[in-house]
């Protein structure tokens, strides 16, 4: 069964600025076959909002980043959110992320901030860095 997984905003800005590293590696196995990527209405929205803040920044046009997010939309696990778990975390956007991710039943929150998401094994859920992701996907095979 393929793993389910929550992407921090952190990681999607960084595949956005960069072709050169894990994060992009990533962002462009979604909607691959290699795992699943899940998705809230909120989660979405906080891309948006950061992507399109940065967007001068890496080079985009909001057009591209509406485009970037309709193929996340389309090829994602949506899953609506019916309970909050906050405050859980330091950081409600972090919260957020961890919602989408118990609500989701997911396997993996990738993040570069990884201590920010301390204690959300109770949940079931490992939280790894992009690389250690990619690693963990070719144990997987």
């Amino acid at each position: 069964m393929k793993p389910r997984i929550v992407l921090d905003t952190n990681v999607l800005i960084s595949a956005l600025r960069s072709r050169n590293g894990a994060s992009f590696q990533v962002l462009e196995k979604v909607g691959r076959d290699f795992f699943d990527i899940v998705l809230s209405v909120p989660l979405v929205l906080e891309y948006e909002d950061v992507a399109k803040r940065t967007t001068r920044a890496i080079g985009l046009k909001h057009a591209d980043i509406d485009d970037i997010l309709d193929y996340l939309c389309r090829v994602a696990v949506l899953r609506g959110i019916f309970f909050l778990w906050r405050p859980f975390l330091k950081d409600p956007c972090d919260d957020m992320v961890l919602e989408v991710a118990v609500e989701g039943d997911c396997d993996f929150i990738v993040t570069h901030n990884v201590k920010d998401f301390a204690g959300v094994e109770k949940f079931g859920l490992e939280v790894l860095r992009p690389g250690e992701f990619l690693r963990r996907l070719e144990e997987l095979k």
